[in-house]
């Protein structure tokens, strides 16, 4: 890729000088090579010093049994910059400080869930990416 068509500043924020394509991606790469994505750099949550991936807690609340599906955003915090919060569908009876708790056991201060809103479907688009800017507009 040689750059964004009559748009230099977007060119200069995705390829460095040395060439180098910044797509965003936040990935990891296993033993025998595999490369995984498993979240993107503007979707994390700025959470104080911290930053929280979505993802993370995401895949956290659908192991819970009463959730069938979960997405989490950055909800506007004064104190901290960004709070995460979840949308979530549900299967069975939770209360939502009960699935809040349950989060908080499993993972460390700063990614703990702030707030639940629950929902009938998680918006995705036709390649099952979420549409958290959908989300963003219900808070």
């Amino acid at each position: 890729m040689s750059g964004y068509l009559g748009r230099p500043e977007a060119t200069a924020e995705t390829i460095d000088a040395d060439g180098w394509l910044h797509t965003g991606d936040i990935g990891r790469v296993d033993d025998e090579g595999r490369v995984f994505i498993t979240d993107r750099m503007k979707e994390l949550i700025k959470y104080k010093a911290f930053q929280v991936a979505p993802a993370e807690l995401e895949a956290l609340l659908c192991s819970h049994p009463a959730i069938d599906a979960a997405a989490v955003i950055g909800a506007p915090d004064e104190e901290a910059g960004e709070v995460p919060a979840a949308f979530v569908v549900t299967r069975g009876e939770v209360r939502d400080d009960e699935l809040m708790a349950w989060v908080a056991e499993r993972v460390a201060p700063h990614k703990r869930i702030r707030r639940v809103e629950r929902v009938d479907a998680i918006p995705c688009s036709p390649s099952g990416k979420i549409l958290r800017r959908e989300l963003r507009e219900r808070l």
